[in-house]
């Protein structure tokens, strides 16, 4: 038979173990197997399970997941954990009780990552950039923002231009909200699936992504009918001096100008548009009316070639 204090020994150490975190193995944000979990514990991570970390931040969703970091990084790296560390508090206080964060375990992850110089899994999410940079902007974490600003521009980020684009503008960074409107030009900015987007966009932002497809394709249209293009009116054949009508020239034109409000970038007129499209078929084999004559009226190489240097010198960016 065990004695009195053996068995009471028994409970206090087994509710002791009870009471310990329980570090789960994994690498990188992943979901934690809740059969791996205690009913009252919570996971710590395995790469902020330091024993000599005094300060203990625990994640806001079910995982809950616990993160042991040095309070001395905290304050080297943020504004928020420097201004609340300044505050009067006993020395036992950031062991005793894990700070509880507004964030997931994945987004909490991520940040302490960047601010702790640790190795960081590849990020092909733009879901993750708005959570980690919103988390990095609550807390004033300048480092782990510049580390974003450094990924966003990285293959696996850069075809979402809208994203990128909005990201940029609320937080300043001239560059790359130039590099994102560059490639907004592939875009109608006028289709509704884009619409949540530019909702969240500042006014003075969105005017000027208007702006710049407006501005590219005002300018291509003005370009169109200055020489050595025709006006579009009537004319005389330049060698039986026969009435001519342009007409065709100026249906060109037009459906120029719509593709140009569809897609800014202007390369669906340059390789498909001036090669496929009806009007362009019409224009090309227009001849002058007098049977004698039969003269094309357009130069379809040189049309094509003044056409791109016109859409190569539109202005690019913001």
């Amino acid at each position: 038979m065990q004695s009195e204090s053996d068995t009471a020994s028994h409970s206090s150490t087994d509710s002791d173990i009870n009471a310990m975190p329980v570090v789960i193995h994994q690498a990188g944000p992943s979901s934690i197997s809740p059969h791996a979990l205690s009913y009252d514990s919570k996971p710590v991570h395995p790469d902020f399970a330091s024993p000599d970390a005094d300060v203990v931040l625990q994640a806001k969703d079910a995982r809950g997941t616990m993160f042991r970091v040095h309070s001395y990084t905290l304050k080297t790296t943020s504004g928020w954990f420097r201004t609340m560390f300044s505050l009067p508090q006993s020395s036992s206080s950031l062991t005793s009780e894990p700070i509880y964060m507004d964030e997931d375990s994945d987004t909490l992850e991520w940040i302490l990552r960047m601010a702790c110089g640790l190795p960081l899994n590849p990020i092909d999410s733009y879901d993750v950039v708005d959570s980690v940079l919103y988390a990095a902007e609550k807390y004033d974490m300048p480092g782990v923002m510049s580390i974003i600003r450094i990924l966003v521009m990285t293959p696996s980020l850069f075809n979402h231009p809208f994203r990128l684009y909005i990201a940029a503008c609320r937080f300043g960074w001239h560059a790359e909200a130039q590099t994102a409107s560059t490639q907004t030009l592939s875009y109608n900015l006028f289709d509704k699936d884009i619409y949540p987007m530019l909702r969240r966009l500042p006014s003075d932002s969105l005017l000027d992504l208007f702006e710049l497809h407006r501005k590219r394709r005002e300018g291509l249209r003005k370009r169109l009918n200055d020489p050595p293009f025709v006006a579009g009116g009537t004319a005389s054949c330049a060698s039986c001096h026969a009435h001519i009508d342009y007409h065709t020239w100026r249906e060109l034109k037009y459906k120029i100008i719509l593709e140009m409000d569809i897609r800014p970038l202007g390369d669906s007129i340059l390789e498909h548009g001036l090669n496929e499209w009806p009007e362009a078929h019409a224009c090309w084999s227009a001849k002058c009316p007098n049977a004698n004559c039969d003269r094309y009226l357009y130069d379809k190489n040189e049309t094509v070639r003044v056409i791109q240097e016109c859409v190569a010198g539109l202005p690019k960016s913001i």
